[in-house]
């Protein structure tokens, strides 16, 4: 995790289950409230797999930014996860990109 400005870009790897999920959530939410950050680029880059907890996970943070008045974005997802994640519907509410520099050029 790395904050850029008033953005929390997290890039994590391998599965993001249950155990990860968990970590995350706590570790994003606690970023959230003490540094002030409204935006957050969750990176997927080197995910290989998503369950239904890590998509918990991403329509968490999406209602909690929504009412900071923040946004959400996710970068990177490969095929296996980008299907997850549109069968889901969260690329509905979560704007997706190939890179972070994509959103950056926003």
């Amino acid at each position: 995790m790395r904050q850029v400005g008033n953005t929390l870009v997290v890039r994590m790897g391998g599965e993001l289950d249950m155990l990860l999920s968990d970590y995350l959530r706590e570790e994003i939410d606690t970023r959230l409230e003490q540094s002030g950050v409204r935006n957050l680029i969750l990176n997927l880059e080197k995910v290989s797999f998503i369950d239904s907890s890590g998509l918990g996970l991403i329509i968490g943070r999406y209602k909690k930014l929504k009412a900071l008045g923040g946004k959400i974005f996710i970068v990177g997802a490969h095929p296996p996860v980008d299907k997850i994640l549109h069968f889901s519907g969260v690329n509905k509410l979560v704007p997706m990109y190939n890179s972070e520099q994509d959103i950056i050029n926003i």
